[in-house]
């Protein structure tokens, strides 16, 4: 990619010299003035939508009164992550910050796709209703967290679907497979790790990409990292189900509300695409949907409480208050 496709993509990346300095000068405030502002952040909630913020909770922790010895685990003060996750840190202490250093808790940093013995934060669980002990965090959002401020209608767009990514996994080889040269799709993998590699092709801006009606949403290790912009845009995400979830809360998304649903086999890709090209009024519809969804996470001052509040839950359901 040369420097203008390197400067067109930059203007969607978040800023990281700002995000870091603000994540150091956090440390330099002792953890005390945080503490004793805690309840008054909690009591905040007031200021908004009481259930809906509950709602959020309960479904990033749903722990119930649990039965776990945690004293094995180490102290809030005791805690580091890797050197390579110092970005997990940083998302972590810009909460557990505002609670007793004394208080314990297990966290665990990178894509997390199995459901562990014992209450962890977590970035990724799989989606379902056995997935409790994994308590969502919005962890690495300085990476997963970017939006769009997306100018061109759906209509205007070109009749296909592009999809770009790093391909390691088996569904996403199958796909290419499958659809490669396909008149509708501009797929490619982006990683050329032999010279035999038959799919690779040119990396694309998010500008390029957004010119496209549809955009490829596949999950890789867990969650898709490209769903959050192409849902605060005016394309369509097109995907099956989600397996995984993150803070996005991928797993209430509902198909064909939020987003176009493909079978997990994919084989009815092109008969989803051309429904939606033959009725754009159901596919702006579908655009509005994802528009608004993706409103909900631009409180910054209400994700905050939110995240508290989880941490809260936490510790409280682990018996440690």
């Amino acid at each position: 990619m040369g420097i203008l496709s390197f400067l067109a993509n930059r203007k969607y990346k978040n800023n990281r010299p700002i995000y870091y300095t603000r994540a150091i000068l956090r440390e330099l405030l002792p953890d005390f003035f945080c503490r004793i502002q805690l309840k008054s952040k909690l009591k905040s909630q007031t200021r908004f939508d009481i259930p809906y913020i509950q709602e959020r909770v309960n479904y990033y922790n749903k722990l119930d009164n649990c039965n776990h010895q945690l004293k094995f685990l180490p102290k809030l003060s005791e805690f580091k992550f890797p050197i390579n996750r110092r970005v997990y840190y940083f998302d972590n202490y810009e909460y557990t910050r505002f609670f007793s250093k004394n208080l314990r808790a297990a966290f665990l940093s990178g894509d997390i796709t199995h459901i562990p013995d014992f209450p962890t934060m977590v970035k990724s669980r799989p989606v379902g209703d056995q997935n409790a002990n994994s308590v969502i965090l919005n962890l690495d959002k300085i990476r997963h967290f970017i939006f769009v401020n997306d100018k061109k209608p759906f209509v205007s767009k070109k009749n296909m679907l592009v999809g770009r990514g790093a391909v390691y996994q088996s569904h996403r080889t199958r796909f290419l497979e499958m659809y490669f040269n396909h008149p509708l799709c501009n797929v490619g993998q982006v990683n050329n790790d032999n010279e035999e590699n038959k799919y690779f092709v040119e990396k694309m801006t998010i500008d390029e990409q957004l010119e496209y009606k549809f955009i490829l949403s596949l999950e890789g290790n867990d969650v898709a990292t490209n769903l959050k912009w192409i849902m605060s845009s005016n394309s369509l995400a097109v995907m099956p189900r989600p397996k995984y979830e993150t803070w996005f809360m991928e797993g209430s998304l509902v198909p064909n509300y939020h987003f176009v649903l493909i079978k997990d086999d994919f084989s009815d890709l092109e008969e989803r695409l051309k429904y939606y090209i033959e009725n754009s009024d159901e596919a702006i519809e579908i655009v509005k949907h994802a528009n608004e969804y993706v409103s909900q996470f631009h409180n910054k001052k209400r994700e905050d409480i939110i995240s508290l509040l989880v941490l809260d839950k936490y510790f409280m359901k682990t018996g440690q208050y």
